[in-house]
């Protein structure tokens, strides 16, 4: 397993110890469980921007909203003035 040093300011330092003491975590059980975390926000992130985008230019909802007669947003000759 490949090991990280990481230089931390001595108040965030301070704030992890004491994060980490305050759930009964080590400061490296902490650090490391906090990194999966955000890995894996990133991840479900990530995937939701592209199921997002998938649906969106599906022609399929164009078409439905089209034929349910939905108002999308301004006309693109506008001069971007609300009515």
């Amino acid at each position: 397993m490949s090991a990280l040093n990481i230089d931390f300011p001595d108040q965030e330092l301070q704030e992890i110890r004491e994060i980490a003491s305050a759930l009964g975590m080590t400061m490296k059980a902490f650090v490391r469980a906090s990194t999966a975390d955000a890995i894996a926000q990133h991840r479900a992130l990530k995937e939701g921007a592209e199921v997002l985008q998938r649906v969106f230019n599906d022609p399929a909802l164009a078409a439905a909203i089209d034929d349910a007669g939905i108002d999308d947003g301004p006309a693109e000759n506008s001069a971007g003035r609300a009515a």
